[in-house]
């Protein structure tokens, strides 16, 4: 029986739940990616990976000459490694910000989720593999 699109977005949402970090690749405008670690937010998955970033942060300029981004998660000791590729997009929605708050993020953002440069990208999941145990088995979905 193949696996329909929710079979897939309930596997992602396993894979993914509990890797606090992940890295977000962006591209450069002369063509060279360039990756961060980002805070993974503690949400349902809605069809969007969500994260908090300065609005006027290099990696918006990043994002809003080229869209197309990738997200990976890694978690070695339980041998659970995925790629997520889609398009992100800056958004300023208050109500969404106060959602995903969690006091921790003050450490990166002195001034809470009250600073008037907080905002979030989201990014809307394209495409998705993942490897999973020791037989490294590569599943696609997008």
């Amino acid at each position: 029986m193949a696996q329909t699109n929710d079979d897939n977005i309930a596997r992602l949402i396993k894979l993914i739940k509990g890797i606090e970090v992940a890295m977000l690749t962006t591209c450069e405008s002369d063509g060279t990616l360039h990756s961060r670690p980002m805070a993974t937010q503690k949400t349902d998955f809605d069809g969007y990976l969500w994260f908090f970033t300065r609005a006027g942060s290099h990696k918006v300029e990043e994002i809003e000459r080229e869209h197309h981004v990738n997200v990976s998660y890694a978690d070695p000791s339980n041998q659970r490694y995925v790629s997520v590729s889609g398009l992100a997009r800056l958004v300023r929605d208050r109500s969404r910000i106060d959602e995903l708050w969690d006091p921790g993020y003050t450490t990166w953002f002195p001034e809470g989720k009250d600073d008037a440069d907080l905002a979030l990208l989201r990014i809307t999941v394209q495409r998705a593999e993942y490897w999973e145990g020791p037989s490294s088995k590569v599943i696609n979905f997008g």
